[in-house]
């Protein structure tokens, strides 16, 4: 099914940086109004600036679902025409072992990555049905399809990301609206300096700027290339959307090497 976007209204969360904020430019570009909101709002007001078409901002924590719903209100009376799209893509990072972890970091990062999601989908859901028309686009990872070390937390919310939206989109069947999965590799952006860290050092003995440096390295795509191949992925009638060449190599060793993959993630880290 192709889904038209281009021209037609969105919304888009985590809109401050990275992807969120290489999104807004490129459907704005393309002749969406759109509806962007972010927790960051001096960030979020430089995304405002370098659109060309119609913007809705809103400094918005997606952890409120309350908050999150007026905003949903607000994008209804701000629109002239239907609601095309909804990227729940707001995120943040922690980082530490099981053994050591922190609840509240954990709790902090679930409420986020998961509940933002959740939040955001139910807050725009009734809308979108009503018309029968739209998508619903939710952002997980290629954490989302493998476990790694010291990453328990965001694994398991983007695990969760994309179990709710598989749901989502089986109960959607037989209408005009219909729930994207994006799994994203590596992208460039600051998540990891702006991770939760409490260690100064992690496993590998790396500081937090070493660690941001190294994933600097390994991270393959651009925001702007994100967002160019979440688009054409929505509007093509994807199901679930891989970002990025090592995202197919994530979604392959997670099909064919179910308990070993990482054995082979770390030979080729070390490489």
């Amino acid at each position: 099914m192709v889904r038209r976007i281009s021209g037609r209204p969105a919304v888009i969360t985590g809109a401050a940086s990275g992807i969120g904020r290489s999104l807004a430019q490129r459907l704005s570009r393309n002749g969406c109004p759109v509806a962007i909101a972010d927790v960051d709002g001096s960030e979020l007001e430089k995304t405002a600036a370098s659109l060309t078409g119609p913007v809705l901002t809103r400094v918005l924590d997606v952890r409120d679902a309350g908050d999150v719903g007026e905003f949903a209100r607000e994008v209804q009376d701000w629109l002239d025409l239907p609601l095309a799209a909804v990227f729940n893509n707001a995120g943040v990072a922690t980082s530490t072992s099981v053994l050591n972890s922190v609840p509240e970091d954990d709790s902090w990062l679930f409420d986020i990555n998961y509940w933002g999601v959740v939040h955001g989908t139910r807050a725009f859901l009734p809308q979108l049905v009503k018309q029968n028309y739209g998508v619903v686009v939710n952002t997980s990872s290629v954490f989302g399809l493998v476990g790694m070390p010291n990453q328990s937390a965001y694994c398991a919310a983007k695990f969760a990301v994309r179990g709710f939206t598989d749901s989502l989109r089986q109960e959607l069947r037989g209408t005009g609206v219909s729930a994207v999965t994006v799994h994203p590799g590596g992208i460039k952006t600051n998540i990891i300096r702006n991770a939760r860290v409490y260690s100064e050092l992690d496993v590998r003995g790396r500081s937090r700027e070493q660690m941001a440096a190294d994933f600097d390295k390994m991270a393959l795509t651009t925001p702007d290339k994100a967002a160019e191949i979440i688009h054409r992925g929505v509007e093509k009638g994807k199901s679930r959307v891989l970002v990025g060449p090592d995202a197919y190599v994530f979604d392959a060793l997670a099909r064919i090497m179910p308990t070993h993959y990482f054995s082979v993630m770390a030979k080729l880290y070390d490489r």
